[in-house]
């Protein structure tokens, strides 16, 4: 099993063909973020830290970076399930040492044992792409001795020219990473140890990760580029928050009943993870997998 596990993930990342990597994905046949409302920033979030470095403008959000501070924002609610997604766009140019992040987190709830799904934006040197990185963190994988499970892309499109479309679909099932509606990762439920199920907020964040986020910390915020921004718009949400009736049912990332990916979106997804999987943490030999048993179960 792990042999047939192991060479299905070298498959993914060498690719039988790069052939088709400058294009963008196929279509998968259905767009979950037009199954939910748009949210009002000023009714369904609040400023966590950095006030004065937030502009809201028709409800679209600017947060930046200068050496005198970052910014982040937090929902109002927890959820215990549910769809969220927002259209970013990303400042060009350097950026190294930056992290953009819109992420699920119940830090404040647990501190020192929490539970974390992130999207966040790798900044980066000139000429060089952004890397979007996926990460799942349970019951203080995140604190004191890190145990990510870091999943991470380079993009089909420059995500500094327009905005797009990013999305985490939290389920009791599986969590299901989306950009403009195409499934990038699955990550299912193996077992209550390896998977977030306690009630979460929603966060967005900019903010100074020199240390590691761009190539390890080989390279660092240069403060001579600054300001840094990160743009929000298009807040979309939907699902069961942590006060609904337990009756409330999870919402669905597909068309079928089953609430899984269809057959089209797992195509989509391969076709993403061949082309533009950059890293994964199950691949990487100088990790501790027993940490992990869900790269081998």
């Amino acid at each position: 099993m792990a042999f047939v596990f192991l060479f299905s993930l070298i498959f993914i990342l060498t690719g039988a063909s790069v052939s088709n990597a400058g294009y963008g994905p196929p279509s998968p046949g259905f767009y979950p973020s037009t199954k939910f409302r748009s949210l009002t920033f000023n009714k369904c979030f609040k400023t966590l830290w950095g006030p004065s470095h937030q502009s809201i403008n028709n409800n679209a959000l600017d947060i930046w970076l200068d050496t005198s501070s970052g910014s982040g924002f937090k929902s109002t609610r927890p959820f215990r399930s549910g769809y969220f997604g927002a259209s970013i766009k990303l400042q060009p140019g350097y950026t190294a040492g930056v992290i953009t992040a819109f992420y699920l987190s119940n830090n404040e709830a647990h501190p020192g044992f929490h539970d974390e799904v992130d999207i966040e934006f790798l900044g980066t040197t000139f000429g060089k792409p952004y890397t979007l990185q996926t990460n799942v963190y349970i019951r203080g994988s995140g604190d004191g001795t890190i145990i990510g499970r870091e999943m991470k892309f380079h993009l089909w499109f420059d995500p500094t020219q327009n905005f797009h479309h990013y999305a985490i679909l939290w389920s009791p099932r599986d969590i299901i990473f989306f950009v403009d509606d195409v499934p990038i990762r699955r990550y299912p439920r193996k077992s209550a140890t390896t998977f977030p199920l306690r009630p979460m907020w929603l966060y967005g964040s900019i903010w100074d990760a020199s240390s590691w986020a761009t190539e390890d910390g080989k390279y660092k915020a240069d403060y001579r580029y600054q300001p840094f921004v990160g743009r929000f718009t298009n807040f979309r949400a939907g699902g069961c928050s942590a006060y609904s009736s337990p009756r409330c049912r999870p919402v669905t990332a597909s068309p079928g009943r089953s609430g899984g990916l269809s057959k089209r979106q797992y195509m989509t997804m391969k076709w993403v993870q061949r082309n533009h999987m950059v890293y994964h943490y199950c691949m990487d030999s100088k990790r501790d997998h027993s940490l992990t048993p869900e790269c081998w179960n």
